[in-house]
């Protein structure tokens, strides 16, 4: 209760307050949308926590973070500071992944308050002798809760406050405006009538769920152009991931594929008995979502392809997607999951005008909700149980909101290492829910941004607004679905270009296979849909003898692993220049040579610019001149001041990677 409270009059009693402190705490962050969601953190990182807190009155205030980590019962807490504006920052550092729990609390400062005035009235030349006698009974009301040598230093102090003194200056108003005094009273304070906020929730997850640079590719395509490539022959591919720095492989379905309407080449309608389909029409006669491909090997091969992947520091990706083939066994054991049509056959997915009669989505407003539920998340737990720690889930957005905050937070419960990536290019605010509702990293509007004020926009969205306490990006730079018109257009430069602004913009990127070896041919004009699209023919792959992007992929993923402030996102800062097609952004880390990044955008011609660099957050001196050592090239320049020159040629390189140096 709060002291000096008093009756709260008759006629109030019909609206009687919640609380009876004096403070007002309000607006804590992180909070996203009022505490029904949990913001997101990485194990060891730091999380600034902010509140708006005041009082009525004139009084001082005193107020901690107050935090708990998943399995502990007592509450640990960390000191805030008061900035501007009744604005108060502190932060903690969570140091185990799995939820953790965190709250504000805010007393009033008695022996600040105290002080404060004291210090006014000695100034004043004021007699203060009962206010030193008050300050050395507010020192003797905190005895009970020291220790030993803590209350005898207490007691000394309450001494000096009432010894008999003609000398000035005064030393008992010295004694009370010690330093060593105030830290013994704040160390011990009074929390009488204190106001304690809310609590939060905050998911702090293992280091891969923000940072890491993936690579994705087709496993039944490891092996000739005629001959069905298996997990077995995936190894090769993994030690090539591997060689050029990824951290993670992701692998498209790999289950048995139905051929009851099986598409054929580019999408045809009708297959040829060659045809091996699309992996997202999941199941056969052989299985479904727990099931291998036959063509692709055994459970048992697959878990020797993770304990290679484990073996060359790699992980496992795969692909968690919602839907069957006609053929799936759901289709007969559980038709009641389906949509049906009004003739009792079952709906196939389309989006007028296309139609995708070899693929059944799934009805979530089923009457056995709990039994596919129950169902889905088994799949989940059947692959964490052979080793997988990290699923891309095929559009969830088109999938029930609650049963993925049910699925990812039953699944984080018994496993809180497992990472889920959403892959959803849909509207901006169903992005953003499915973010809120669990999804540790989601697919983004990257791809669709290349004009440097795009790219400025959106990442700055991205970093600078409440987004960055949830949503976390995975910048691929292209995807089976997705050749996008620069890459088509720009060729090997364009390439270079992308590839530097996801892996440098984003700490998680991604590629898909293909991309190293500049292929770029749309299966029409107009349309970002590759010929000879792999995901319905085998398409294997050899960068012998062929222009490739290997050597500069692999030293950039070397720069992000060298270089920690690549692995942050909310680190990034824009620096202008005078050109449109010259963007410049940096990223600083605490104790680390801030890097540099200048792209040229433009993959068709060079580009001269003067950059303008915020001398401030590099940290460098106006008057010094410092080196810039590009990363790419291995070539150091030695610039002064904020105005710099660049010229970058797209056919030599159209990026440099600086790290700055003094």
């Amino acid at each position: 209760m709060a002291k000096d409270q008093g009756t709260i009059p008759p006629a109030a009693a019909s609206n009687q307050p919640s609380t009876t402190g004096h403070m007002v705490i309000q607006r804590i962050s992180p909070q996203i949308d009022c505490g029904r969601y949990r913001a997101k953190a990485i194990a060891g990182d730091r999380v600034d926590v902010g509140a708006d807190i005041l009082r009525d009155g004139p009084d001082l205030l005193r107020a901690v973070i107050r935090y708990r980590g998943p399995g502990e019962t007592k509450w640990s807490e960390a000191p805030m500071d008061p900035t501007e504006n009744d604005r108060w920052e502190g932060w903690f550092r969570p140091s185990t992944v799995g939820p953790w729990r965190y709250c504000v609390e805010a007393w009033t400062d008695d022996f600040g308050t105290w002080r404060r005035d004291l210090s006014r009235k000695a100034v004043a030349g004021q007699k203060v002798d009962l206010e030193l006698e008050e300050g050395a009974l507010l020192i003797e009301s905190r005895l009970d809760g020291m220790s030993a040598e803590a209350k005898t230093s207490a007691i000394a102090w309450a001494t000096k406050l009432r010894a008999k003194t003609r000398k000035r200056p005064d030393p008992r108003v010295i004694a009370a405006l010690d330093d060593d005094l105030l830290v013994l009273m704040n160390a011990h304070p009074d929390r009488t009538g204190s106001t304690t906020s809310d609590v939060l929730e905050l998911t702090v997850e293992r280091e891969r769920a923000r940072f890491g640079a993936w690579y994705e590719f087709f496993p039944r395509s490891s092996g000739t152009k005629t001959k069905h490539g298996t997990l077995k022959d995936s190894h090769k591919t993994l030690r090539y991931a591997a060689d050029m720095g990824f951290d993670v492989v992701y692998l498209p379905p790999i289950h048995p594929i139905g051929t009851a309407f099986r598409k054929g080449k580019n999408n045809k309608l009708k297959a040829g008995p060659k045809d091996v389909g699309s992996p997202w029409a999941i199941g056969a006669a052989e299985g479904g979502h727990k099931d291998v491909h036959p063509d692709l090997g055994t459970i048992e091969d697959f878990d020797e392809l993770v304990a290679e992947a484990e073996r060359l520091g790699i992980e496992i990706c795969l692909d968690f997607a919602i839907q069957c083939s006609p053929d799936h066994p759901w289709v007969t054991d559980h038709p009641e999951w389906f949509n049906h049509r009004p003739d009792g056959t079952i709906k196939y997915a389309e989006n007028p005008p296309k139609k995708y009669q070899d693929i059944y989505p799934i009805n979530f407003d089923t009457p056995d909700r709990q039994g596919l539920w129950d169902e889905l998340k088994s799949i989940v737990d059947f692959w964490i149980g052979h080793g997988v720690k990290i699923f891309r889930v095929d559009n969830p957005h088109t999938k029930s909101f609650a049963f993925w905050e049910w699925m990812i937070d039953g699944v984080h419960r018994e496993h809180p290492d497992v990472i889920f990536l959403a892959e959803a290019f849909t509207r901006p605010k169903v992005m953003q829910t499915l973010a809120k509702l669990g999804f540790t990293q989601s697919y983004t509007y990257f791809t669709w941004r290349n004009y440097k004020w795009e790219i400025e926009e959106y990442l700055t969205e991205l970093t600078r607004t409440e987004m960055a306490h949830y949503f976390r990006p995975n910048f691929f730079a292209n995807t089976p679905d997705i050749l996008h018109e620069y890459l088509q257009a720009g060729g090997p430069p364009a390439f270079k270009i992308r590839l530097v602004l996801a892996s440098m913009l984003s700490p998680t990127y991604g590629i898909y296979s293909g991309f190293e070896l500049f292929e770029n041919v749309p299966v029409k004009e107009g349309s970002e849909e590759y010929l000879n699209s792999e995901k319905f023919e085998l398409r294997p792959r050899s960068v012998k003898g062929k222009p490739n992007l290997v050597p500069y992929i692999t030293r950039i993923n070397d720069v992000r692993k060298k270089h920690p402030a690549l692995s942050e996102l909310t680190n990034l800062h824009f620096h202008q220049t005078d050109k449109d097609a010259i963007i410049a952004f940096s990223k600083t880390s605490p104790g680390e040579a801030p890097i540099l990044v200048v792209v040229n955008l433009n993959p068709w011609h060079w580009e001269e610019a003067t950059v303008e660099l915020d001398l401030d957050v590099l940290g460098l001196d106006p008057s010094d001149p410092f080196e810039v050592h590009d990363l790419i090239t291995d070539t150091t320049f030695v610039w002064r001041g904020a105005w710099n020159y660049v010229r970058l040629d797209p056919q030599e390189e159209p990026a440099h990677i600086f790290r700055i140096g003094r």
